[in-house]
């Protein structure tokens, strides 16, 4: 270490760079016998001691005491006061440095650490000289670039943190680190300044494209270069370096791991489910208790309707940790999808056991009952839902919410109700084909509002020609229009698009016939219609019509 090496004894010198007025006695320059280079090795030996022992503040002392002897020895002073800075001792590192940058050939990297300090301590203007001073001492290191970039931010000069980075782009005998951290500071920029996103982006990466032209060995490197990629949006280039590191990293599996997170962030933004796949069961292959990688494969896995596979993935998740909240909810969804309402209510009531109501928990809840066909319990819970998300976040009251809300109370035989909430699902999604057919073949049904029932309907056939449900819709309501003529048509088209028979759609074709006097093309389609599910009042109709 740097403690270790023999300090000659120093005699007196001249004074040293001018400081800040406010700190200008801790910058004079100091006689120092040899008695105080040997008290300085003995207070490093000591602190070595110390730290071996474990006794970690007793040997942060004795560094102390050692760089106070010695405080031309600079790596020393950089390393205690790393330490002290670590441990919030503030005033001893401010003093320190302070010794060191008194001395006539203080390196850059004294007036960088020291300008730290003085940010750390609130002393802009001071934090803002120790970091000019640091760029004139060591142009070609970063640190002094950073601090003042840093600090001129902190005293809300934008302008000027902006010309400094646009300073140190214009060195040009600089490493591969220099450079990626440059860009890093511009890309920090961007999100501090919005209104300059543009311009620093362009700047960062042009200088990501200047890294890559360097010699980049080490893989830390190579791996930021990929980050700063992906945190400047160009994904292609960042995957692509990504993809290349995890060939050349066969032997450090955490970091693996996190190249693979990365990746699969990407491919899961872009919706490249195939590759996010990949990368995720890379993950599980290589730390099988790694929760968010099932996390992750059951959304997938649920996006791409297949809720079996992404129950097991969400039930695995819950296992490996039982205190994240979300995979209850979407296991509760598959369970739902299954047709397994009842096993969804029972992962729910442990979510209800360990975490506060909440808007998803009453959401899922109220959809498991509403597949039990216990409409009053589902209204119960959609209530309490809309009760939360009101007071906690209103943008989760989507159209979505608003229509199953209002499908349960169509359910339910509230039709005011449903009315109330489709109109609301169609104030924030007019052009909801889905919402438009259900409020209007409600009124159809009901014989209730039919001209309004018929302009919905016909938006909703517009929009999809070749929904058999939507045109069934149409058919029954120019049917409740007396208009059974132009029904006809309708309704015909609808059983033609359909793949399996549908029992409602032969009713409304047996109720449409019987209007056009057409007997026997009326019992033939009542006939269909029982064939598909019995139905006492469509075996009443076919008896009066003279059927058996």
């Amino acid at each position: 270490m740097a403690g270790c090496q023999s300090r000659p004894a120093h005699v007196s010198k001249p004074a040293g760079p001018a400081a800040p007025a406010a700190d200008k006695d801790l910058y004079a320059p100091i006689d120092r016998p040899a008695e105080k280079i040997a008290q300085a090795h003995a207070h490093y030996a000591a602190a070595v001691v110390h730290e071996m022992n474990e006794e970690n503040e007793a040997a942060l002392e004795d560094y102390y005491k050692a760089a106070a002897d010695d405080p031309r020895d600079q790596d020393l002073v950089l390393e205690v006061s790393r330490r002290l800075i670590q441990s919030k001792q503030l005033e001893k590192a401010l003093e320190l440095l302070s010794r060191a940058a008194a001395e006539p050939d203080a390196s850059g990297a004294i007036f960088a650490r020291l300008g730290i300090v003085y940010g750390q301590l609130g002393k802009l203007d001071q934090a803002i000289a120790a970091g000019r001073t640091a760029i004139k001492r060591s142009p070609e290191e970063l640190a002094g670039y950073q601090n003042l970039f840093v600090s001129y931010l902190q005293n809300k000069q934008e302008q000027d943190a902006l010309k400094v980075l646009d300073e140190a782009a214009k060195q040009s005998s600089t490493d591969a680190n220099f450079v990626i951290t440059l860009a890093e500071l511009y890309l920090s920029y961007a999100n501090q300044v919005p209104s300059q996103k543009t311009k620093t982006q362009a700047k960062a990466a042009a200088l990501l494209g200047r890294a890559e032209k360097l010699a980049l060995v080490n893989p830390s490197l190579r791996l930021r270069l990929a980050e700063a990629y992906n945190a400047l949006g160009n994904t292609d280039k960042a995957a692509d370096l990504y993809l290349e590191l995890l060939k050349k990293l066969p032997d450090l599996p955490m970091l693996r791991e996190r190249i693979h997170a990365k990746l699969a962030g990407i491919y899961l933004r872009s919706s490249d489910h195939k590759r996010a796949v990949e990368q995720l069961e890379a993950i599980v292959r290589e730390d099988p208790t790694n929760p968010e990688a099932y996390y992750y494969l059951g959304y997938i896995s649920y996006t791409e309707h297949k809720p079996a596979e992404a129950a097991e993935y969400f039930a695995k998740t819950i296992v490996l940790n039982p205190d994240f909240p979300d995979p209850y909810y979407e296991l509760a969804l598959c369970q739902t999808s299954l047709d397994k309402p009842d096993d969804a209510l029972a992962t729910l009531e442990k979510a209800r056991k360990k975490f506060p109501q909440n808007y998803l928990l009453e959401l899922c809840t109220g959809l498991a009952y509403a597949k039990k066909k216990e409409y009053n319990h589902a209204v119960e819970h959609y209530t309490a839902a809309e009760v939360i998300a009101k007071a906690t976040d209103p943008s989760r009251l989507d159209d979505q919410f608003y229509f199953q809300f209002g499908a349960t109370y169509e359910r339910l035989g509230d039709y005011t109700q449903a009315e109330h909430y489709f109109e609301k699902c169609l104030q924030l999604a007019p052009d909801s084909a889905e919402a438009q057919n259900y409020l209007g073949y409600m009124w159809a049904e009901h014989d209730q509002k039919l001209d309004k029932a018929r302009e919905l309907i016909e938006k909703a056939v517009k929009s999809q020609p070749k929904n058999a449900a939507y045109l069934d819709s149409l058919g029954w309501v120019l049917y409740k229009l007396h208009q059974p003529r132009e029904a006809l048509g309708y309704i015909l088209k609808a059983v033609e698009l359909t793949d399996q028979p549908d029992a409602t759609l032969y009713d409304h074709l047996g109720d449409i016939y019987s209007a056009l006097d057409q007997p026997e093309k009326a019992r033939d389609a009542w006939t269909k219609s029982l064939a598909v599910e019995p139905n006492d009042q469509i075996r009443k109709k076919l008896e009066e019509h003279g059927g058996k």
